[in-house]
């Protein structure tokens, strides 16, 4: 049995994964818990002009270098250290700079796709689908693209109409049949993110953490 726990956090973009990722971190300890974003894991641009890069669908599952996340979840499930991505969003290429991330007891990773590729879904302990209202999810995108990237709003609604919400139809969506816990109202959701607690400590006692 491996001792290291993976616990998957999916959902629609501003569903709340993040949220309920820091509940985690902040009630299971940060000295147990390293949280690991599929955003990071977005395929390298760099090789298209700039308006290119931004006609790109970011949101269909073919966005995302799969294999380098496999591949550093089971390094990191076996004890070794990996070199996480680090993704520019304003020009969509990835930054020369890497973070180090050492094997933890707790690993979450959390995307709006994390649960499509059965290869990465099958090494996870626990699957969350995290399930808010697509007006929501609209208002807090709006709300982070602006604030943290820069980006303006029709740009930010024309994306949602044309990608976002379709491919979250498409793929997104349909792999809240592959979670063990679905989490309506995502960390604002108490009584749901105890019982996940709870779920949590009981997978580390079992472990001997």
């Amino acid at each position: 049995m491996k001792s290291i726990i993976l616990i998957g956090i999916a959902g629609g973009s501003g569903s709340g994964k993040t949220l309920v990722s820091k509940r985690i971190y902040d009630e299971i300890g940060s000295d147990k818990v390293t949280i690991i974003q599929q955003d990071s894991y977005y395929k390298d641009l760099g090789h298209l002009d700039l308006e290119e890069r931004k006609k790109q669908n970011f949101d269909h599952p073919d966005a995302f270098d799969n294999k380098l996340l496999f591949d550093h979840m089971i390094e990191l499930l076996s004890g070794h250290e990996v070199e996480v991505p680090q993704y520019d969003f304003k020009n969509h290429t990835r930054k020369k700079e890497t973070e180090k991330v050492s094997d933890n007891v707790v690993i979450v990773l959390e995307g709006i796709l994390i649960l499509h590729y059965p290869e990465i879904r099958n090494i996870m302990d626990i699957k969350v689908y995290v399930d808010t209202a697509d007006d929501i999810r609209l208002i807090r995108r709006i709300r982070r693209d602006v604030q943290e990237r820069g980006r303006s709003l029709d740009s930010i609604l024309e994306q949602y109409e044309k990608s976002v919400r379709p491919m979250h139809l498409q793929f997104v969506e349909p792999t809240k049949r592959y979670a063990d816990v679905i989490l309506p109202e995502g960390g604002y959701n108490v009584v749901a993110i105890d019982l996940l607690k709870t779920k949590i400590r009981a997978l580390l006692q079992e472990r001997g953490h």
